[in-house]
């Protein structure tokens, strides 16, 4: 449904009648008309497919089990001496999800962009109004009601107690509500371009980091002797921040702490005034000034955005026009770019999130350097049907060669520093500097493998990835291709850095520093015979590659 839907009958706030004037129409009819539009929004997209019917189903029943669990565990834990810390902690990262979310899924809710509303005559008082009303609609606000209700009435042991959660309750919802209204309209701009896409790819891997902290910290607390209790000092500062002090206000009213309670209600309520007033300057700038992106990226082309400077870096001919291409695939193309950054992140948290956890060994940096590695598989899948173009300059084996040889060393540009930065940063963090070149020649070893038979396997199993799917990355009936060539490869590497790793238990510890010259040698001696292999397969094989990297 479009933003223009409402103006094809009388515009709102205008009579109907020829003899009157206009009228503006009154901030609850507006707000009323905005959750129409927001009921009318959800009901319109659940007809597009039975799929998505079912999905946000089946999401609905599950979020409200388990908002409906979280507000019968707080009542239940009323008498807990732990009630009070896990409530504000909790408010408190409903707040940040709330400010996050839009960020990185601007296409969860449709009435994010005020821009679709420009051509209407609303005022920006009447319009904040009506957004925040329609805000409210939707499994998101109904689980942050539930959970809020629920610490409300946990922390809540007296009359006067309960009082102030009915306020602080609603007060909080929407806080977090205005909060991420503000993120987004001033965000808005990004969210509907390129880099905003980019965001919501790397969405993936901001949740799967996220629940590595989440899962770190738990462990962490399981360790604790004193158990939640280990988290009230970061409740004590918590509890002044907005959101989280309309919540902690009703812990401090149940105290006798009214002085307390009233400034910590004030600042919420100051916090929600001032989200509100910046929300309505960002609208009124908004909708009132001309979008300057498309001038931006003209002018960023016009200069060359850079691009010339890093032609100077890279070799000439057909090596460093290759290394260009893959450089900028790197940088722009989402579904490439998240594969990188996903790489480089997980790459370098799960070695340090085990040495964090008593687990550590230096020889994990390998890790890092095996998810650099996996980016030289399905190469070809990247360029999707442009590879014809690509396809045209490879006649002979010596074009193959050149071509996966200069793929190979942009991507060692990028993973051989960083190989080598993650291997130093966790021979300090495990206090083991003696293990540094041993583990570095490892490393270096896992890399030559990696390109090689990820090389072999781009020829060999090419698979093609989707570019209007945000959240797949193979195309329907390709799934065994992709497991074949990242499985194989994998297994393979590992076999051929085999003797490398033999050495560790047969050397002792005054020789492991010859694995270093070990790894210099033969990581590149890998890297260059699978390179060797792929280059006839893919001279031969160029337009069954083309037909496969083209099905997304």
């Amino acid at each position: 449904m479009s933003a223009a839907a409402p103006a094809a009958g009388p515009l709102p706030g205008r009579a109907t009648g020829s003899s009157a004037g206009p009228r503006e129409l009154s901030t609850g009819a507006l707000a009323a008309v905005f959750v129409r539009l927001k009921l009318t929004l959800l009901r319109n997209g659940l007809h597009q497919s039975t799929a998505r019917k079912t999905v946000f189903i089946i999401s609905l029943v599950l979020a409200v089990l388990f908002a409906f669990a979280q507000l019968l565990g707080f009542v239940l834990a009323r008498d807990s001496d732990y009630v009070t810390t896990v409530g504000v902690l909790y408010a408190a990262a409903l707040a940040g999800g709330w400010a996050v979310m839009p960020l990185f899924f601007p296409s969860g809710d449709e009435t994010l962009d005020a821009t679709r509303l420009v051509m209407l005559p609303l005022r920006p008082g009447p319009l904040v109004a009506a957004l925040t009303a329609a805000s409210l609609v939707g499994t998101g606000p109904l689980f942050t009601f539930c959970v809020l209700l629920g610490a409300g009435i946990g922390l809540a042991h007296s009359w006067a107690a309960l009082a102030v959660a009915i306020v602080a309750v609603p007060l909080a919802l929407l806080g977090c509500v205005a909060l991420a209204r503000a993120v987004a309209a001033a965000n808005i701009r990004l969210l509907t371009s390129r880099k905003g896409r980019d965001l919501a790819i790397l969405s993936g891997l901001v949740i799967a980091v996220g629940l590595q902290g989440v899962n770190f910290a738990f462990q962490r607390l399981g360790e604790s002797e004193d158990g939640l209790r280990a988290l009230d000092p970061a409740a004590d500062i918590v509890q002044w921040l907005p959101v989280a002090s309309a919540i902690s206000a009703v812990d401090a009213t149940a105290d006798g702490a009214y002085g307390i309670a009233a400034v910590r209600l004030a600042i919420s309520a100051a916090a929600l005034a001032v989200l509100l007033l910046w929300w309505r300057r960002m609208l009124t700038r908004l909708m009132t000034s001309p979008d300057g992106s498309t001038l931006a990226a003209a002018s960023e082309q016009e200069t060359g955005g850079g691009d010339g400077r890093l032609h100077r870096l890279l070799p000439g001919g057909r090596t460093g026009a290759v290394m260009q291409r893959a450089l900028r695939y790197l940088w722009r193309d989402p579904k490439t770019k998240a594969g990188l950054v996903s790489g480089l992140a997980l790459g370098a948290i799960i070695p340090l999130f085990y040495v964090l956890q008593g687990n550590g060994s230096i020889y994990l940096a390998a890790f890092a350097t095996s998810m650099l590695g996996m980016q030289m598989y399905n190469q070809f899948g990247q360029d999707t049907s442009a590879f014809w173009m690509v396809l045209q300059t490879m006649s002979t084996t010596r074009d193959a060669y050149e071509e996966l040889r200069a793929r190979a060393l942009a991507l060692l540009l990028i993973a051989l520093p960083y190989s080598i930065l993650v291997t130093v940063a966790v021979a300090v963090a495990v206090d083991d500097l003696a293990g540094l070149p041993p583990a570095l020649g490892i490393s270096f070893a896992v890399l030559g493998a990696m390109l090689g038979t990820g090389a072999y396997g781009s020829a060999r199993f090419p698979y093609s990835i989707p570019q209007d799917n945000a959240y797949k990355n193979v195309a329907p009936g390709q799934a065994s291709l992709a497991w074949i060539s990242l499985a194989g490869g994998g297994l393979l590497s590992a076999l051929l850095v085999s003797p490398l790793l033999a050495a560790l238990f047969v050397l002792d510890d005054a020789r492991l520093w010859v694995l270093l010259p070990a790894g210099v040698v033969y990581g590149p001696l890998l890297a260059w015979a699978g390179l060797r292999l792929a280059a006839p397969l893919t001279a031969r094989r160029g337009p069954e590659i083309l037909s496969a990297v083209s099905k997304g």
